[in-house]
């Protein structure tokens, strides 16, 4: 078999291992928090930040939800990390925008934040700041989830059906769960382009 082949097989595997009724539950919360006027904050590093700002589209333009991204204001981003660290950006985001319980937080990441292994501490940082403000934690991650499966309200895993290409299927999977959502009949509430143009 060719490496595309094994690769698609694999992404096959994740999509019939995956826990749909997480996904449904996220859904339904996004719809609560639109409702009580909440605000979304994406929160991902690497491959993740980028997948953040692709969502925070989504959600803010198919879904009406009010979604922000701490990474996508690099003046802040760099201005913080030089200044206090990098540990720190994301909890000191929340904290300047007067995150509160009406609010959520949404973690794209491959390994969910590990203190111990001293990977994504930044992550690790901003939901125990989240916790302490009462916000609602979702998260889609890969491996065990790390902290955000750990403190999280409603966290998709991705399943592992290869060690070797953790990463590649979890940051794919990021973009498959939110679409997944923005389009769900409880989120979505503007059509998207083409299928419009197409009726």
């Amino acid at each position: 078999m060719t490496h595309s082949e094994i690769y698609l097989q694999e992404a096959e595997q994740v999509t019939s291992k995956i826990d749909h009724a997480v996904i449904e539950r996220i859904a339904y919360g996004l719809a609560e928090l639109r409702e009580r006027g909440g605000r979304l904050f994406l929160l991902g590093v690497g491959g993740s930040a980028a997948n953040c700002s692709h969502a925070v589209n989504d959600f803010r333009k198919l879904a009406g939800i009010e979604a922000y991204a701490p990474t996508d204001n690099v003046a802040e981003l760099t201005a913080r990390t030089n200044d206090e660290g990098w540990d720190t950006v994301f909890a000191a985001w929340l904290r300047t925008s007067h995150a509160n319980k009406n609010d959520a937080v949404f973690v794209l990441s491959v390994g969910g934040g590990n203190v111990e292994k001293n990977v994504s501490v930044n992550l690790v940082r901003a939901l125990e700041e989240a916790k302490r403000r009462g916000l609602k934690i979702y998260g889609v991650v890969g491996r065990d989830g790390g902290y955000t499966k750990k403190i999280g309200d409603e966290v998709v895993i991705v399943p592992t059906v290869n060690s070797a290409r953790v990463t590649p299927h979890t940051e794919a999977f990021h973009a498959v769960v939110w679409h997944c959502l923005v389009c769900h009949p409880k989120v979505m509430v503007q059509e998207n382009k083409w299928e419009s143009v197409a009726r």
